[in-house]
C-alpha cells in the first residue's frame, strides 16, 4: 500500500515526465568524454542553485554530491548516476543527436541524469516528510579507468551514508521490466598494453630477424588456452586482444607491435589466476621467440557485488508499488559488462538494479555501437522505481 508521501512523490513525478525527456534530449545533444564534462556539470549545479539542498564539487574530476536534509535524524541513502559519454560517432536519424564530433551518449547516462535531476527536485520539494536525509551522486567518468567513483569516494561522498544505490538502463531488456541480480553481478575488469620487440629485417632473410608479428600471434593463440585450460569451468572470465598493431610493408619483416586486450572475472581470485597466467605466456614467448616484452598491466573496476538482503527487500518494494508502467520485476541474472560502481559497491551495502529501454521496435542496439537507440518511456520507470524505493525505504 502506497504511503501520503509515495503518492504525492508519484504524482509529481508525472507532472514533470516531459522535464525528464527533455532534460535527456538537451545533454544527449551535447555530450563530453570522461574527465572532459566541465559543461554537463555546470548544467547540474545550476539545476539545483534555487532549490533548497546542499551542493559541492566532490572528487578530482568533475563531481557533484547534493544532500537532502542534511544532518536530519535517520538513516542516509545514498543514489548515484553517471553523466559521461563515449567517443563514438553518431549513426542515426535522432533530430537531438550529438552535436560535438565524435562524441556520443551511447550507453544512457544522459538518460540517468535526467531522470535523478527531476526526482532531486521532486524529493526537495517533499523532504520534510522524509524521515532521514538523500545523497543524490552525480558522478563522471564512468566509462574510462580509474573511473570517477574512487576519487569521490576519497572525498567523503559516501561519508556517513548507509546505503548506496544506482539504476542503468538496459537496451537488451524490454522496455517495462525493472530486473535486479544478488550477490556478484556484473564482471570485474582489467585491461593491458603490451608491446613485443624484436629484431627486424628483409623477408628474403628470415634467419637473421626475429619476428615480432610471429610472437604476437603466438601469443595471443596461447592467450586462449587461460580461459579454456587453467580457469575452472564453473567461474567467469574472458580474455580478449582488441588490438593488434603491426602494420608494415611486403617484404620487411617487423620488428615491434603492440596490442591492447581486455579481461573480464567474476570474483577476485579468478583476477589474479587470469593475470599471473597472462604474464606466464609473455614469459614463455620472450624465450621462445627471442623476443623482449613489455607489460602495462591495469586491474581496475572490481566485481560488482550487490547486497543480497537490499536486494531483496527492493525487489519487495518495487512490485509492492504496482507502479503502472512496470511490466515485470524479476531476476537479472549476472550483466558481462564493468561497471564502477562497484566501488561504491565494495564500501557500503549497494543495490544496482536495471531498467529494460528496449525500442519499441524490438530492434536492438547494444550500449557502445554508433547506432544505440533508448525507449525514453524507461525513464519515468527509473525515476518511479527510484521513488518507490525511497518512500519505503524511509517508511
Amino acid at each position: 500500500m502506497k504511503t501520503t508521501f509515495e503518492t504525492k512523490l508519484m504524482q509529481l513525478l508525472d507532472q514533470h515526465q516531459d522535464e525528464i525527456i527533455k532534460i535527456r534530449r538537451y545533454l544527449h545533444e551535447h555530450p563530453e568524454l570522461s574527465f572532459h564534462e566541465q559543461k554537463t556539470s555546470e548544467f547540474i549545479k545550476k539545476y539545483y542553485q534555487d532549490l533548497d539542498c546542499q551542493v559541492r564539487s566532490c572528487g578530482d574530476g568533475y563531481g557533484i554530491v547534493v544532500d537532502i536534509n542534511p544532518g536530519k535524524p535517520g538513516k542516509k541513502l545514498a543514489w548515484r548516476a553517471d553523466f559521461d559519454a563515449l567517443p563514438i560517432t553518431e549513426n542515426n536519424n535522432l533530430p537531438f543527436r550529438s552535436q560535438t564530433p565524435g562524441v556520443m551518449h551511447a550507453c544512457g547516462h544522459d538518460g540517468h541524469t535526467a531522470y535523478l535531476l527531476v526526482l532531486g527536485k521532486c524529493l526537495i520539494q517533499l523532504k520534510d516528510e522524509i524521515n532521514g536525509s538523500i545523497r543524490l551522486i552525480h558522478q563522471p567518468a564512468e566509462e574510462l579507468a580509474p573511473g570517477g567513483a574512487l576519487s569521490m569516494i576519497k572525498d567523503g561522498a559516501l561519508d556517513e551514508v548507509d546505503d548506496v544505490m544506482g539504476i542503468h538502463v538496459m537496451s537488451t531488456m524490454p522496455t517495462g521490466s525493472v530486473q535486479l541480480h544478488a550477490g556478484a553481478t556484473q564482471t570485474g575488469r582489467a585491461n593491458f598494453d603490451l608491446t613485443f620487440t624484436g629484431k627486424g629485417g628483409h623477408a628474403s632473410m628470415p634467419q637473421l630477424s626475429n619476428d615480432a608479428i610471429v610472437a604476437g600471434s603466438y601469443f595471443v593463440t596461447q592467450l586462449q588456452t587461460i580461459v579454456s585450460r587453467r580457469l575452472n569451468p564453473f567461474d567467469v572470465g574472458s580474455v580478449t586482444i582488441g588490438s593488434f598493431d603491426g602494420s608494415g610493408s611486403y617484404n620487411a619483416i617487423k620488428g615491434q607491435v603492440k596490442l591492447k586486450g581486455d579481461v573480464r572475472v567474476m570474483n577476485e581470485a579468478t583476477r589474479k589466476l587470469m593475470k599471473e597466467n597472462i604474464e606466464q605466456i609473455i614469459k614463455g614467448t620472450d624465450v621462445t621467440f627471442g623476443v623482449k616484452s613489455e607489460l602495462n598491466y591495469d586491474d581496475n573496476y572490481p566485481v560488482l557485488i550487490n547486497n543480497p538482503e537490499l536486494i531483496k527487500k527492493v525487489e519487495a518494494w518495487i512490485k509492492d508499488s504496482h507502479i503502472p508502467e512496470v511490466t515485470a520485476v524479476k531476476d537479472s541474472g549476472i550483466v558481462n559488462a564493468s561497471e564502477d560502481f562497484a566501488y561504491f559497491a565494495q564500501k557500503k551495502p549497494a543495490c544496482f538494479f536495471y531498467v529494460g529501454c528496449q525500442p519499441e521496435d524490438g530492434c536492438i542496439y547494444p550500449h557502445h555501437s554508433p547506432r544505440f537507440m533508448m525507449n525514453e518511456n524507461c525513464l519515468i520507470i527509473c525515476a518511479k522505481s527510484a521513488a518507490s524505493v525511497i518512500a519505503h525505504y524511509f517508511a
